[in-house]
């Protein structure tokens, strides 16, 4: 083949910008061997329907930046185009909905603040700080709804302090709202996605955690930046696990994205190790940090293709401490291991000394898991030899002291199982009580609620099927609330989906999301987009409400509701809030916030 004179004279660099990246031939090299599998990612019909400057986050700053180091910006945004049919445009200014005035400094009043509401996390909000009754959840309304801009996900834990509301996003943006009208009044751009929970501390100080593992504190009335700090160097290591603040520290839990980045059989499974931390709330500067595994990984062995393989590692936490203040103690649940050998404290309930972060004791549940996502290919490779169920613990123990005196830690597993420990006798198992099968995706996700009585567990047991998009959910499979007594682990009731399933397509009765209570009543959302009351006495539906939905929003912004997965709503001052949309495994795609009260 022959060039143009002209062509030839030109600088290396002058031709390497005239060629237009390939979208598609980048999308095969770099991206297929995970996405084209029948594997819970995405495949090119599902990103399809994305936007491409959803993409280009997810590339840039998102769960996919490591894999697109490599790649130019021009070469993510051919990616992007090719994949959605349409170039990504600059974002738009956020001017849409904005407060007219600056919110009152002042804080008192009904807070849910940060992950579980208390120090204990129970999700359980008393009747004097919800400011809503049994008796008039079924009055109900939508008050207002506010659109993530060009998000395909909705899943961070929403705050309610001050008059205000506050909630990250996918897109790394962090809110501050009015509670009444849903107005904007400022917005925090974090160097990555924000699913943490909020917590509001004295100073009137924001803090939260982002998917590059950056804890931040922010100015709450202005969205001024304190201080950042990163936790873990880790390239694929994230805060997921909303921090706790307790007098001075802010404490939270470091896990990574290795295990599902190991469908890849070219990834080098595996090398990060999870831990909790302690920060000074002041200055952002690391007190202490705990590992979950004593020692880093090193080479293993090689698969067949020549894949180097490490070990120990895993055992990330995923949950939001839970802070004992008569034992000076928190406790945390853990991952499992991704590769091997297993680890002693994979699959547990820890307490750590809150001053010096000592391991005071573990309660090992599962072991010998050791999972991760290059399982589930048709053909694995960097598997482990002897796989472990996916056992994790996802949600946050709940401390509860029952009428007698006595306290329980209560641990929901995605193995199905709810566990009641004992903390005066190092997590000694008081009961044990199953309510699903459990499973990669099953059993008990992001945890139970509980008063001084009552347990109130959701369980997930989501089904994936084979599809056009890889695998979407089963319409037919999980979902149920439970019931259980605190004393005995007895289950005082249930209630489980009807069993032909759901209709709206993507959909699922599989109920995963964070359970939310007040007094007399139970909130659990659904995978299938509905967000249920349950009579706490009974489990009869007092009020539903179809989240799965379009919707005009306050900031101007294109609005649709989907799955409820991840956080549950907080409720405070008469007002519930919930995120709408979770797209992951395919579910269905959502970008709002949402706001109910009584008329």
């Amino acid at each position: 083949m022959s060039f143009p004179r002209a062509l030839l004279l030109l600088p290396t660099a002058a031709l390497a910008f005239a060629a237009t990246p390939d979208g598609q031939d980048l999308y095969t090299k770099n991206c297929a061997a995970c996405h084209e599998t029948l594997s819970p990612l995405q495949n090119h019909v599902a990103l399809k329907t994305m936007s491409p400057e959803y993409i280009m986050r997810v590339l840039n700053i998102g769960a996919m930046r490591v894999q697109a180091a490599k790649l130019t910006r021009d070469e993510r945004a051919a990616v992007a185009e090719y994949l959605t049919g349409k170039a990504p445009e600059a974002a738009p200014s956020g001017e849409v909905g904005r407060c007219p005035g600056a919110p009152s400094k002042s804080f008192a009043g009904p807070q849910w603040n940060g992950w579980g509401v208390d120090l204990e996390n129970t999700r359980f909000q008393p009747a004097d700080a919800a400011g809503l009754t049994a008796q008039q959840v079924p009055r109900l309304k939508l008050k207002w709804a506010f659109g993530f801009p060009g998000d395909y996900s909705a899943y961070a834990q929403p705050a309610i302090a001050g008059g205000r509301v506050f909630v990250g996003s996918a897109a790394g943006l962090v809110y501050s709202l009015d509670a009444s009208s849903g107005c904007t009044y400022w917005s925090f751009q974090a160097a990555s996605g924000v699913r943490t929970g909020i917590t509001i501390g004295p100073g009137d100080v924001a803090y939260f955690g982002d998917a590059h593992a950056n804890v931040y504190a922010v100015d709450a009335n202005t969205g001024k930046l304190i201080w950042k700090t990163t936790v873990d160097e880790y390239p694929t290591a994230r805060v997921t696990a909303s921090p706790k603040l307790y007098e001075g520290r802010l404490y939270m839990g470091v896990a990574s994205r290795d295990e599902w980045l190991s469908v890849d059989p070219r990834f080098q499974c595996c090398k990060f190790r999870g831990s909790v931390v302690a920060l000074d709330a002041k200055t952002g500067k690391q007190v202490w940090k705990t590992y979950t595994i004593t020692e880093p990984a090193h080479p293993t062995s090689k698969t067949k293709a020549g894949t180097q393989l490490w070990g120990p590692s895993g055992v990330g936490v995923w949950t939001s401490p839970t802070i004992d203040t008569k034992r000076k103690v928190l406790y945390v649940g853990t991952g499992d291991s991704y590769s091997e050998p297993p680890t002693p404290m994979s699959d547990s309930i820890l307490a750590l000394d809150l001053s010096t972060g000592k391991i005071v004791w573990t309660k090992q549940i599962t072991e010998g898991d050791v999972f991760n996502g290059n399982c589930l290919q048709a053909k694995p490779s960097t598997c482990p030899i002897n796989v472990g169920p996916d056992a994790d613990f996802g949600s946050s123990p709940i401390l509860r002291t029952l009428p007698g005196g006595r306290s329980l830690l209560i641990a929901g597993q995605k193995s199905g199982v709810v566990h009641a420990l004992d903390p005066d006798k190092k997590g000694e198992t008081v009961w044990e009580t199953r309510v699903g099968k459990g499973g990669v995706l099953g059993g008990i996700q992001w945890g139970p609620s509980a008063d001084r009585e009552t347990a109130y567990v959701a369980l997930s047991d989501i089904g994936l099927i084979p599809a056009p998009e890889g695998v979407i959910p089963d319409p037919k499979a999980g979902g149920g609330l439970f019931a259980i007594q605190l004393s005995t682990g007895e289950k005082l009731w249930s209630v489980l989906p009807p069993p032909e399933g759901c209709k709206t397509p993507h959909c699922s009765p599989a109920q995963s999301a964070a359970v939310t209570a007040i007094p007399g009543v139970v909130f659990s959302g659904s995978m299938d987009g509905h967000l249920r009351a349950y009579d706490a006495k009974n489990g009869k539906i007092l009020w539903d409400y179809d989240t799965a939905k379009e919707y005009q929003t306050v900031n101007g912004v294109p609005g649709k509701g989907g799955s409820l997965d991840g956080p549950g709503p907080a409720v405070a001052g008469g007002l519930l809030v919930v995120n709408s949309g979770y797209a992951f495994f395919n579910g269905i795609s959502g970008n709002v916030l949402l706001a109910f009260g009584v008329e």
